[in-house]
């Protein structure tokens, strides 16, 4: 058995891709590149060209705010890794410290923040470090301002409203996220979610959604085959944590065979506040789920559904030649 677990584990490495070096044709930032910080090969692109443009970062922490603004064309960007299939290998982290404490909006605290289509990430580590402290505001580690955005291999650290999935179709894959409160939140994407690690902070109460859906728009956060589990070195309470709670008082979200560890409350589910539910609306529902935050007596307004929503009747019936979708990422 001893021998037949190192060759899986060697036929795994063996397989694994690694990427150190850019793509022809790519602005490169750090090392020997010609940009020493990803905002100033953000602002080289043209803006409107629509051909493919992409952007490799070498390995290094890059104190800065990233604003990606409407390109006509694709774009992707790739950070320096060992290997391509997993954020955990990722050598590339963009970092700041903005909360809504000293920002103008919620978009404005982003550390990443993507208002253009068509557009892949690879391999990047983005965080957020303003603090933990709910009191903070939100604290985003990135905001997702358009549709067809794919995150491959990525990993999103923050507090409070770690990742901003706000519109249109989104897709994040073999990922990591780490937050508290409402970490998963916006308010009209259709975002699939999928082989997704969630790791949950320290504290008493925490949510991992929190859908702003306000009326039946096509808005839905689907989390498919994910792993949650306390973050490394965060001792959490059993029952601390549930799957979500309503922004809007039409939430829309569906947990599917993803394994929970008991972090997550029997009721699985919250009311927005004892003063206002919104809870009349809501479709909150779970399929396959499995470890010992998957049962108990869960919440009345949530259910447990009969089959899993398909990927398709998120992204749409296309998605697997669209431009943004890598699918060698998906389960």
């Amino acid at each position: 058995m001893h021998f037949l677990n190192s060759l899986v584990a060697f036929a795994a490495l063996a397989y694994a891709a690694s990427r150190t070096t850019a793509p022809s044709g790519a602005l490169v930032v750090g090392g020997s590149g010609k940009y020493s910080t990803i905002q100033a090969a953000v602002n080289a692109l043209s803006r409107t060209s629509t051909s493919a443009q992409s952007i490799f970062i070498n390995a290094g922490t890059y104190k800065e705010q990233v604003y990606i603004q409407t390109l006509k064309g694709p774009l992707t960007i790739y950070g320096s890794t060992a290997d391509t299939t997993s954020y955990k290998s990722n050598k590339v982290i963009i970092t700041s410290s903005h909360a809504l404490a000293n920002s103008a909006n919620d978009d404005a605290t982003g550390t990443l923040r993507v208002w253009t289509t068509n557009f892949k990430m690879y391999n990047v580590n983005v965080k957020n470090t303003y603090g933990q402290a709910a009191s903070n505001g939100q604290a985003l580690a990135l905001s997702a301002e358009a549709g067809e955005q794919g995150y491959y291999g990525c990993a999103f650290y923050g507090f409070q409203d770690t990742i901003l999935a706000e519109t249109g179709v989104q897709l994040y894959a073999k990922s990591y996220i780490e937050g508290a409160v409402d970490f998963i939140f916006g308010q009209t994407a259709q975002a699939w979610f999928d082989g997704c690690d969630i790791g949950v902070l320290a504290t008493s109460y925490g949510t991992i959604t929190a859908s702003g859906r306000t009326s039946n728009n096509n808005g839905w956060y689907v989390i498919n085959k994910a792993n949650i589990q306390a973050a490394s070195g965060n001792s959490v309470p059993a029952g601390a944590y549930y799957l979500g709670r309503p922004w809007g008082d039409y939430a829309r979200v569906v947990f599917q065979n993803t394994a929970m560890s008991n972090v997550i409350n029997a009721a699985g589910w919250h009311s927005w506040s004892s003063s206002s539910p919104q809870t009349d609306h809501v479709v909150f529902e779970e399929y396959g789920n499995t470890g010992a935050g998957a049962s108990g007596s869960r919440a009345s307004f949530s259910k447990k559904i009969s089959s899993p929503v398909a990927i398709a009747s998120v992204l749409g019936s296309g998605y697997k030649t669209a431009s943004y979708v890598d699918t060698s990422y998906l389960s």
